[in-house]
């Protein structure tokens, strides 16, 4: 685990970027395969991303993308949906191929058959070489709350309180964040080939310390990121707040 601390959530982001670039150019995979994170952590590093596509220094042609969860009840064109937020955060902006952008369906009547779906597509696609991950102020990587198995594939799971009020804030006044969502499970993490995680803001203090300095607990998901072989974590100076180490 290679802790990255920046001073900004541009340097973040500009970090972030850069390694993911990286990792795509140094690619021995027949399909480049990237998971995304949706939530307010990445949207910085989609940005550089679409700046990077337009002057042809990434090009996602030969991406393929999944993302991590969605909302059950949610369709794809509903403006609360995670699959319409990464279309206004980044598809719509770069050159990836319609085909090539996997997403759960927060609407599947067979919850099970979906779950096993996702898990098999990208099996067949030989495996993500990228995931990108935020965490919640409770510790989640993905929907993963906290007690969530370390083997759990893709799944249902039961947002949590603090989790739904986090998140309010995407929501308008009237509108209410949905109580479940379809998350890939901390196992489907975990069998990625590397993990960039992204953290800014004071409220994710005292999960990132729990994740890199804390016991390997279902209590805090991230922490079984300590056993993974390829994992940078990207943080800003208030995020890293808990932590000993200084800002680059």
């Amino acid at each position: 685990m290679k802790v990255i601390i920046k001073h900004t959530n541009d340097d973040v982001a500009k970090a972030a970027c850069k390694l993911l670039m990286e990792k795509h150019i140094s690619s021995t995979s027949k399909n480049f395969v990237l998971s995304l994170a949706t939530g307010s952590s990445a949207v910085e590093m989609y940005q550089k991303l679409i700046k990077q596509n337009t002057s042809g220094n990434f090009d996602f042609s030969d991406v393929y993308t999944f993302n991590l969860d969605e909302y059950v009840g949610l369709s794809a064109e509903h403006h609360q949906s995670f699959r319409y937020f990464m279309n206004m955060k980044l598809f719509n902006h770069v050159n990836i191929p319609e085909a090539n952008i996997n997403f759960l369906n927060g609407m599947a009547t067979d919850i099970s058959s979906e779950c096993d779906r996702y898990e098999e597509r990208i099996a067949e696609l030989g495996g993500i070489d990228v995931q990108i991950l935020g965490i919640g102020s409770n510790g989640h990587i993905g929907f993963n709350e906290p007690e969530t198995p370390f083997e759990s594939r893709t799944h249902q799971i039961t947002l949590t309180q603090q989790t739904k009020n986090d998140n309010q804030r995407f929501f308008a006044d009237d509108e209410s964040v949905p109580d479940k969502a379809l998350t890939m499970g901390i196992q489907s993490i975990m069998d990625s080939k590397s993990i960039i995680l992204i953290a800014t803001g004071k409220k994710k203090a005292k999960a990132v310390a729990d994740m890199i300095q804390g016991e390997v607990t279902t209590k805090c998901p991230a922490s079984i990121l300590q056993t993974h072989n390829d994992v940078h974590i990207i943080c800003d100076q208030e995020a890293a707040a808990a932590l000993t180490t200084s800002a680059d």
